[in-house]
């Protein structure tokens, strides 16, 4: 093990290239997931005759497959068909509909758990129903469901890893080239990249419990 050269200064600002290049395609799809599933997770509790199935046929359907099968069909099936996307917005679409159809199901059971008396004293006091979502159930439904969703939120950046298949220059793929120029820089590699993973991660692990204990 070589944590000297390894740990050069080109050698850790290619590390962090990578990781800047994670934070990137983890914070977009962090918000075209959370748009995507709020907009999918409403219509399936809205229980919309027709669109409603269709669409929890479509989320279950994606919640279901292999993330890593969603990102290499993305990035290495559609160009053969001519639909040719760039890594890297390949890499943010792939994550963006898998974790979109994991957080539209969070969403469904956040709004599923609204009191239903505050749902009919909301009727009752002259709210149509399209009011009453948006105004009752839909901001107590997201305060109880952040916990989870933060989580959700976690597992996506850690996802991100995934995206080596489609060669995206992310943290890992950079661990990889790095330890393949040297045997003696796998493990400090590796280390150095779990560090950075671990920073992130567990900073939104404590943002969860903060929330989840606002919930109690």
């Amino acid at each position: 093990m070589d944590f000297a050269g390894a740990y050069s200064w080109p050698n850790l600002r290619f590390l962090l290239q990578g990781f800047w290049m994670t934070l990137q395609v983890a914070g977009l799809a962090i918000v075209f997931s959370f748009i995507l599933g709020v907009v999918l997770g409403t219509i399936r509790y809205a229980r919309i005759p027709v669109l409603s199935p269709v669409i929890a046929f479509i989320v279950d359907t994606i919640r279901n497959l292999p993330l890593l099968l969603i990102i290499f069909f993305i990035g290495i099936v559609l160009p053969q068909t001519g639909l040719r996307l760039p890594v890297f917005w390949a890499a943010v679409v792939g994550l963006s509909i898998f974790e979109g159809a994991m957080i539209a199901e969070i969403v469904r059971s956040g709004l599923s758990s609204v009191d239903k008396g505050q749902v009919e004293a909301a009727r009752a006091s002259g709210l149509s129903y399209m009011q009453t979502l948006r105004h009752i159930i839909l901001p107590l439904g997201l305060r109880r469901m952040s916990p989870p969703m933060v989580s959700q939120f976690i597992a996506l950046i850690k996802d991100t890893s995934l995206a080596v298949i489609i060669s995206l220059p992310e943290l890992m793929r950079n661990v990889q080239v790095l330890s393949g120029s040297s045997f003696a820089y796998v493990i400090p590699a590796l280390i150095f990249a779990s560090l950075l993973y671990f920073t992130v991660n567990y900073s939104l692990s404590l943002v969860a419990k903060r929330l989840e204990a606002r919930q109690t």
